[in-house]
């Protein structure tokens, strides 16, 4: 399917029937959610709590601050520890992009100087906003009843929680598809200027020029009358693909003016131990590791990490013919970036989180369930219960990160 017509008028009616069943979704999964804080480091005894700087641990709370604290484990305590005492040049904190932590830190401040509320209100906010727009997104490209499974699934997702949890996801996620909905609808102005937030949120958002590009050239193959106005727009359309890279040229002037404006990149080598890897030969390497880490204490997370990966590439992939070109492409680049800077020892680590954003991949599943009821009364079901085994482990501070 190659995508409606995005001329098509989309009134009021339209967005406040989204917002209705959006905030339905968002309200049943994270009444669910906080319950399983409070129950999760009951049920599943904690591994080994890991602090960063400046941000120790969570310690023992009251059962009930657990619906909040149990979801502050790893990179959490980095965007709260660079939200409330800023960047460090003796720490790793420079691997992580400023716009979530800024609009943390801002809303603390309005909320008497409580970063961790910050940080939800921020995450859960941007998540509203995230499924709104790709609630109107997909019903452009698809169809209402496929929206509504979309808005299930990608919060389903077996890494899912991370959108209701203090982490950049659901920011990053209402950017992305904030930015291409804006392209599809010939908003180039504010496509651009999303996609620079989206590139200060996370290093992978310049990835959206790329996309943006392909979107840019098939409106002016498909447009019609003189071909100067039809230069000219194209010449718009091109010039906010690139304005994408100013989320990320701002955040290296800031470390310039520290005297390191490289530290953001070499620390993904030098402190993550990543290595550069060709994407088929980080899968190889996958699937040895998940292969040789089956029964083995401490080591199934390679496995699990290859079986989430696979399922949610395949998910994605079965698109690449089926939808508009714009969105296969975003689909291949943010799935093969990922694979391309790996550490060998866990060569598949963090990956699903990462594709956790790439919506196409919740399209996928959307599809599925729409097109084959029998196969789709059993989707949401598996991947709901996928994303509940997940979020205990997370929640006890098992490596699912």
């Amino acid at each position: 399917m190659q995508g409606a017509d995005s001329s098509v008028h989309v009134g009021k009616a339209d967005w406040l029937r989204a917002v209705r069943y959006c905030v339905g979704v968002y309200v049943t999964l994270r009444i669910a959610l906080f319950g399983l804080g409070v129950v999760g480091h009951v049920l599943i005894p904690n591994s080994y709590p890991v602090g960063v700087p400046t941000w120790p641990a969570v310690g023992p709370t009251q059962q009930w601050h657990h619906a909040f604290t149990a979801w502050e484990r790893w990179d959490a305590l980095w965007y709260l520890s660079i939200s409330s005492n800023g960047y460090r040049s003796d720490d790793a904190s420079a691997a992580f992009f400023p716009l979530y932590p800024l609009l943390s830190r801002a809303v603390a401040g309005l909320l008497g100087d409580r970063p961790l509320l910050g940080a939800y209100v921020v995450s859960n906010l941007a998540l509203v906003v995230a499924l709104v727009v790709l609630y109107r997104l997909t019903a452009l490209e698809f169809s209402e009843p496929v929206a509504r499974l979309t808005t299930i699934c990608v919060c389903v997702l077996p890494t899912g929680f991370f959108l209701f949890a203090p982490y950049t996801e659901s920011l990053f996620l209402a950017l992305s598809v904030g930015s291409l909905y804006a392209a599809r609808r010939h908003c180039w102005l504010a496509a651009g200027a999303i996609g620079a937030l989206a590139a200060s949120t996370r290093s992978t958002g310049l990835l959206l020029a790329v996309p943006l590009g392909v979107e840019a050239l098939l409106q002016l193959r498909q447009s019609v009358g003189p071909l100067r106005p039809r230069l000219l727009r194209f010449a718009g359309a091109a010039a906010a693909c690139a304005s994408v890279s100013i989320g990320l040229l701002l955040y290296l002037a800031y470390w310039r003016g520290r005297g390191e404006w490289s530290r953001p990149l070499t620390l993904q080598e030098s402190n993550y131990r990543r290595t550069e890897f060709l994407p088929w030969d980080t899968l190889q390497l996958g699937w040895q590791e998940a292969v040789a880490s089956i029964g083995v204490p401490d080591r199934g997370f390679r496995t699990l990490d290859f079986v989430l990966v696979a399922v949610m590439l395949v998910a994605g992939a079965a698109l690449t013919f089926r939808i508009r070109p714009t969105y296969a492409v975003y689909f291949w680049v943010s799935a093969i970036f990922p694979l391309l800077l790996i550490d060998p020892d866990r060569p598949l680590q963090s990956v699903p989180r990462y594709y956790l954003v790439v919506f196409p991949i919740a399209w996928g599943f959307a599809l599925l369930a729409h097109r084959a009821r029998h196969v789709g009364d059993v989707v949401v079901p598996v991947l709901a219960m996928s994303m509940g085994v997940q979020a205990l482990l997370f929640v006890a501070w098992y490596p699912v990160f």
